[in-house]
């Protein structure tokens, strides 16, 4: 176990050790740590060294300027200058709020960015205001549609969180595939097969082997055998707002997160795209009117009749706030590849993990 403020510290330093300043490196490590603390593995300091090689290939700018370049009374389009999507996208969201405070609702879609974690983090930011927020984003497509087997859409992500009032926050975050690619990099890293129904082999067939995608094998459409196509349908819509509305690259143009894959030839876009939006609640109806009403649509699923020897049915959000606490508390396990790599990390930029 790992304790929080310890792998903060050595994030933040690493994120200083390649240009980010003080401020940046601290927003990026927020938003990495958040998905440890959250049960999120595959999103969080597992990835760190990704990033520093995406720099270190020159695909990331750790000084970007983040920066408006249309816009509308609630609505703009955000350049993020090939900065870390865990600045850009944070730093796209304020704009989106602010929008939201002055117009009712504010939507951003934002061009020339990087990976920005997990979703849910983007969302969460409206909550203090009392505002749903919204997040998606494209990702590197390693996504077969419904009857095909080429690669062509990311895992896509859809975030939203919605304010309570008594009872915590309704925060639903999820991939649009069955599962996502950082899950089968868990599973590679201890040996494990993937379940049936999270991805298929080159011919379209199903596998269990976790490191199919190197074989030319591709993730699949949340929504099983018989529902594929609404996962499908939901992965599209996320490539659509988040990158043919932003001018970002979208489909099989998307660059992968690995450094060491070529980007794409011939793209249509400025690097990744993201989707960000948020409503105030007071545009629709009071807001503490309608907290009080999450209140009881909350505490009227979680006291749903179950089956038989089934416990009681989770809000989306349960089971990662409640991971959160304990881990903000007795501290963050880390695989031990995971741990070799950061320690590695370390010796690159002299710093003690």
């Amino acid at each position: 176990m790992f304790p929080y403020q310890q792998l903060y510290q050595f994030t933040k330093n690493i994120f200083q050790s390649i240009g980010c300043s003080d401020s940046d490196a601290a927003l990026a490590t927020d938003v990495l740590l958040a998905a440890d603390l959250r049960g999120v593995d595959s999103h969080g300091v597992a990835r760190l060294s990704g990033y520093v090689r995406l720099w270190e290939a020159r695909r990331i700018n750790a000084t970007p300027n983040i920066r408006v370049v249309h816009e509308t009374p609630s609505t703009a389009v955000v350049d993020g200058d090939r900065g870390l999507g865990l600045v850009v996208a944070p730093k796209a969201m304020e704009i989106v709020i602010e929008k939201a405070k002055i117009a009712g609702t504010g939507w951003v879609s934002v061009r020339n960015s990087n990976h920005y974690g997990i979703a849910g983090y983007h969302a969460m930011q409206a909550l203090a205001h009392d505002m749903i927020g919204m997040a998606m984003t494209n990702a590197s497509p390693l996504v077969a549609p419904t009857r095909a087997v080429e690669r062509l859409l990311g895992t896509n992500p859809i975030a939203v969180a919605i304010p309570a009032k008594e009872q915590p926050a309704f925060v639903a975050d999820f991939a649009t595939t069955t599962a996502a690619n950082g899950k089968l990099e868990i599973l590679q890293r201890k040996n494990l097969e993937a379940p049936v129904g999270w991805i298929q082999d080159a011919t379209g067939k199903n596998s269990t082997n976790p490191h199919e995608l190197k074989d030319g094998g591709a993730l699949l459409p949340l929504g099983g055998e018989t529902g594929s196509h609404k996962g499908y349908c939901l992965g599209s819509i996320v490539d659509i707002f988040s990158a043919v509305l932003s001018g970002a690259n979208y489909g099989p143009w998307v660059p992968p997160f690995v450094s060491f894959l070529p980007l794409p030839a011939n793209p249509v876009g400025e690097g990744i795209g993201h989707f960000l939006g948020a409503m105030r609640v007071d545009a629709f109806r009071p807001a503490d009117e309608f907290k009080a009403h999450m209140d009881n649509w909350i505490s009227t699923f979680r006291n749903a009749k179950t089956r038989e020897g089934e416990e009681a049915v989770l809000i989306p959000g349960d089971p990662e706030r409640l991971i959160s606490a304990k881990r903000m508390e007795e501290g963050i396990p880390l695989l031990d590849p995971v741990i070799k790599d950061l320690e590695g990390l370390g010796q690159k930029f002299n710093i003690r993990l």
